[in-house]
């Protein structure tokens, strides 16, 4: 079954945060969003651990994580080094708009001995489109805090929705852990998308173009 997401019109503001441009230079549907969920997969999301919720004024949408983790070393099996997530996503906008993803903000937590590395890296298109867009940023022990990062897009580089097609977007994110010169038979180091409050969010923003 599709999870569906609405969002209400008439909201000035963003509940997760501020569109990526401003009004001036790219328009915003008047217009509800909705977007449908089609799947989510991968071992960093599970069944029922992933959820979608869009922003009140078509500027952006997040998606919350609570199993997102990859660690190595103690404790720690040999597949867990890695982990991803595909967000399979149905968006439904208003007649005479397409969308494409202007920035991406990430947020979680990491824990990495001296010597060891994290990668966390994003990739997005549409379906039957080989333009792909990708981001990657890498983190270095010692380390044990909150991480963000962003990814942002030019104008000129945005990958745009096909106009008067219904395509799904693909979002496919991942966490890398390498133990790099720490030693994982005695340490463990780690990366998370995720908070153990569950407020750790992963938010996405839209640019909006009129369609010809």
């Amino acid at each position: 079954m599709l999870l569906r997401v609405l969002a209400a019109t008439g909201v000035a503001a963003s509940l997760f945060g501020s569109p990526a441009f401003g009004a001036d230079s790219l328009p915003t549907p008047p217009d509800r969003i909705v977007i449908d969920v089609a799947t989510i997969n991968g071992s960093g999301c599970p069944a029922g651990t992933a959820a979608v919720a869009v922003s009140p004024d078509n500027t952006a949408f997040t998606v919350t994580y609570s199993q997102y983790l990859a660690q190595i070393g103690v404790g720690s099996k040999p597949t867990d080094f890695r982990k991803n997530c595909q967000l399979n996503l149905r968006v439904h906008v208003p007649q005479g708009f397409t969308y494409a993803i202007a920035s991406t903000d990430y947020r979680g937590y990491a824990h990495l001995e001296n010597g060891a590395v994290g990668v966390q890296r994003a990739g997005y298109y549409f379906q039957g489109q080989a333009q792909t867009a990708y981001g990657t940023h890498r983190f270095t022990g010692p380390r044990d805090d909150n991480w963000q990062a962003t990814d942002t897009v030019e104008v000129a580089a945005l990958v745009w929705a096909p106009c008067g097609e219904e395509r799904n977007f693909n979002i496919n994110t991942e966490l890398r852990v390498a133990a790099g010169t720490s030693d994982p038979s005695t340490t463990t180091s780690f990366m998370t998308m995720d908070s153990t409050d569950g407020s750790i969010n992963t938010v996405y923003h839209l640019a909006w173009k009129l369609c010809p």
